[in-house]
């Protein structure tokens, strides 16, 4: 569960989506009052199944949850352009990628079309 975006009432840039995989029985229950409390400010959305890539860390190299944006262009054809956006979760067993919710980016190159 997340809010639905930055802007939503109670939401901020910071919002930490809820995972209920990862999360205590108290969290668990402090999330289900909040829910019922303002349903009207969260949408439900699964749980990727998020690919690791080698990433420096403080520590030296160690694997992080990432995703691919690629870059589609849309006019009177459509294509993929080689390239995109390739957001990593910074925090060790993280999935969330976003760079207002501490993710940041990795370059993407494209070695042969």
């Amino acid at each position: 569960m997340r809010p639905p975006s930055a802007f939503a009432a109670g939401a901020t840039a910071t919002s930490e989506p809820a995972t209920v995989a990862a999360a205590s029985k108290a969290e668990i229950e402090n999330f289900r009052a909040r829910l019922i409390a303002r349903p009207e400010a969260y949408i439900a959305q699964p749980t990727l199944c998020l690919s690791t890539c080698p990433t420096f860390v403080e520590n030296g190299i160690a694997p992080r949850h990432i995703d691919l944006r690629p870059f589609v262009l849309s006019g009177k054809d459509t294509r993929v352009v080689p390239g995109g956006l390739t957001r990593v979760a910074l925090r060790e067993g993280s999935l969330v990628v976003n760079s207002s919710q501490g993710g940041g980016t990795k370059d993407t190159w494209v070695v042969e079309d």
